[in-house]
């Protein structure tokens, strides 16, 4: 038995020095010592300790600010969150958020915190208004922790509350007051403001990404018709609620009938279908956008199919009434019950304590406002219908070829060489035990995917296996713009990536939160970047909607001398590391993914990875930015190549040696 192996028959077998088994058992004895378990063990951990420990508790994964769901975004929505109450309360029509590079700032025209208790209210765990449901019957955050999380992970916080000509300020690092100013007298309006830095001690290397936050603020406004939010000076606000919310996120040409916009007590519904793959449904609960959806999107989805086989008198399979399905539903509910502190998945069965239940609730809802939309409008419903039957012809279409090739993804699954996976995954049952750490884990799951078995090997051998998997494409994969979804069975690699995902059946199995695409830093790198990204926006766009996309960044060089190492990622950052180190330093210049040694590679993809997200622009067309890039060589786009070239003078290889790896 090697020596680092414990035999179950017998411990003391264990032997982690040249002692053999008497020294073995030495050291459990000396473990066992260390590890008693008495009065002294137990500790008690203030407020702010407990959120810095473990701040996955509180607002999920932490991140750097390149995921829609990274920590920095949390911290956000939670102060604008006690905002968004005041104003569903009647209390300000106008908020005020300003971000400086890594400063934040947020000013409501509410009530005011009450000056006597504004320390307490961003430092005291479970305090706050909002536990008489009469107070804020339906409100967001309810349990008393939002701003005590901000406050805990920022260097810099503080809160100013005007109320009734008087002012109150308090200041706080990192949860602990530094500065408790007097009452004063002010002319400023009724209101609060927040300003906190984020610790970039616990955030590391963290950025704000504008389009994050834009898609954030709409959302906001879209929820509450005739809010006024300025973000960074530009002004925000919705008029019709979930219909502007559907009319920003769809192109008119594209939309098979005008959107349907149903509103209720406490329920409010837009949907259309477009000419996309796929289900895209955004969901929201007491303002809050929940996007891993709930038990009131799942009210909606099995609702909806319903209610069209009831008005069709056709028993249509499920998967043709939801196909290219662009809706969004929003519903009011008392006490609501999230599965996480970040409130991103509504576990409420009911929509109050012993009242109706959330299914019964949509369902009759949509039962009668979509059926009499339905039976008002008959262009609307055939033009639904005829969406519905082009659904169900390209199903049977599919359904030949789909057998085979998911007969062949079988056999390739119990020996697939192209995916290395990982333990815990996206889809995972939650256990009861550790819950809120394996959901942190969760949102970590990710799955590179690369090209040729030198780059698959260098981050399959630093990756890490519990939550870090590899898909190898073999070469350069099909151009898929214009073609059917057929060429996803018939190409055995698209197969093979649409299994390993588990997004056949749409994104409700997805088993990776993040998908990297890692490919070289070079021409032939950059075309299989776009061609990877031409299969999801063709086949699945909600991958990329809903921001589970991303382009993995690697140095492209490295800068040493005998006393200190710098990788860089830019032209600028290496004139700096050139600058910095001086005395012409070696540079490296990395052409591919397979040159990065293991042990540098394990530096690039773990907490301080860097991946820039694939985003689509509000006036994105999907089919005509594809036919653009991947479609045919127009003349319009060779001129736009041309006036886009550019030449630079390396002046780095100037002053260092530069070695090519």
């Amino acid at each position: 038995m090697p020596a680092n192996q414990i035999n179950p028959k017998n411990p003391s077998s264990f032997c982690p020095s040249p002692w053999g088994r008497t020294g073995g058992a030495l050291y459990l004895h000396r473990m066992a010592e260390q590890n008693q378990y008495t009065e002294d063990s137990i500790r008690s951990l203030d407020w702010r300790e407990h959120i810095r420990l473990r701040p996955g508790m509180y607002i999920g994964k932490l991140g750097d600010g390149s995921s829609v769901d990274d920590g920095i975004y949390v911290l956000l929505k939670e102060v604008i969150d006690n905002c968004i109450d005041e104003y569903t309360m009647g209390y300000g029509k106008r908020v005020e958020v300003t971000i400086d590079k890594g400063t934040v700032s947020v000013r409501d025209y509410g009530r005011g915190i009450p000056l006597g208790k504004v320390v307490d209210v961003v430092s005291k765990i479970n305090t706050g208004a909002k536990y008489d449901s009469k107070a804020f019957q339906k409100s967001v955050g309810l349990n008393g922790v939002g701003t005590k999380a901000v406050n805990a992970l920022s260097t810099y916080f503080k809160v100013t509350a005007f109320r009734d000509g008087k002012v109150k300020v308090a200041e706080f690092e990192r949860g602990v007051l530094t500065k408790e100013h007097k009452e004063a007298a002010t002319t400023e309006a009724n209101g609060t403001l927040v300003n906190f830095i984020p610790d970039d001690s616990v955030f590391k290397h963290y950025h704000f990404i504008h389009d994050y936050i834009e898609n954030q603020v709409w959302n906001y406004c879209f929820l509450n018709a005739g809010l006024q939010i300025n973000l960074n000076g530009k002004n925000y606000v919705s008029k019709n609620g979930l219909l502007d919310l559907l009319q920003r996120k769809t192109n008119p040409e594209s939309c098979r009938y005008p959107i349907i916009h149903l509103k209720g007590e406490d329920i409010e519904v837009a949907l259309t279908h477009t000419g996309d793959y796929g289900e895209d449904i955004y969901s929201f609960v007491n303002g809050q956008h929940t996007t891993q959806g709930g038990t009131h999107q799942a009210a909606f989805r099995e609702a909806f199919v319903k209610v069209i086989r009831d008005f069709y008198k056709k028993d249509y399979d499920a998967a043709d009434v939801r196909q290219s399905i662009c809706a969004a539903v929003s519903v009011r509910v008392q006490e609501p019950v999230f599965e996480s502190q970040t409130k991103t998945k509504l576990g409420s069965l009911t929509v109050s304590e012993g009242g109706q239940s959330m299914k019964a609730f949509v369902l009759e809802f949509l039962a009668k406002e979509l059926d009499n939309f339905l039976h008002k409008n008959p262009t609307t419903a055939d033009a639904l219908k005829k969406r519905i039957e082009q659904s169900e012809r390209e199903r049977k279409e599919l359904s030949g070829i789909r057998k085979l090739a998911n007969e062949r993804a079988k056999k390739a699954n119990l020996h697939n060489k192209k995916l290395r996976d990982c333990r815990i995954h996206l889809n995972d049952d939650v256990p009861n035990k550790g819950k809120e750490e394996f959901q942190q884990k969760q949102l970590e799951s990710t799955i590179f995917i690369t090209e040729g078995d030198s780059a698959s090997g260098s981050i399959t051998k630093s990756r890490s296996v519990e939550s870090q998997a590899v898909f190898s494409l073999r070469g350069k994969p099909l151009n898929c713009y214009g073609l059917t979804k057929k060429v996803v069975y018939e190409n055995e690699e698209f197969n093979l990536l649409q299994h390993a995902l588990n997004i056949e059946e749409g994104m409700d199995g997805l088993r990776y939160n993040n998908i990297v695409i890692a490919t070289d830093a070079d021409v032939d790198g950059m075309h299989i970047r776009l061609l990877i990204m031409t299969f999801f926006l063709q086949f699945f766009p909600d991958l990329v909607k809903n921001g589970h996309v991303y382009i993995l960044e690697t140095p492209l060089f490295r800068v040493r001398n005998k006393q200190k190492t710098i990788y860089c990622y830019t032209d600028e950052e290496r004139r700096k590391a050139i600058a910095e180190l001086g005395n012409k330093p070696e540079i490296t210049r990395f052409k591919g993914l397979g040159e990065i040694s293991p042990e540098e590679f394990a530096q690039f993809i773990g907490e301080d990875m860097r991946k820039e997200p694939v985003l689509l622009g509000q006036e994105a067309q999907i089919q005509k930015l594809l036919e653009y890039y991947m479609g045919k060589n127009t003349p319009q786009r060779q001129l736009d190549i041309i006036a886009g070239l550019r030449v630079e003078k390396d002046l780095a290889e100037e002053v260092g040696a530069v070695v090519e790896e």
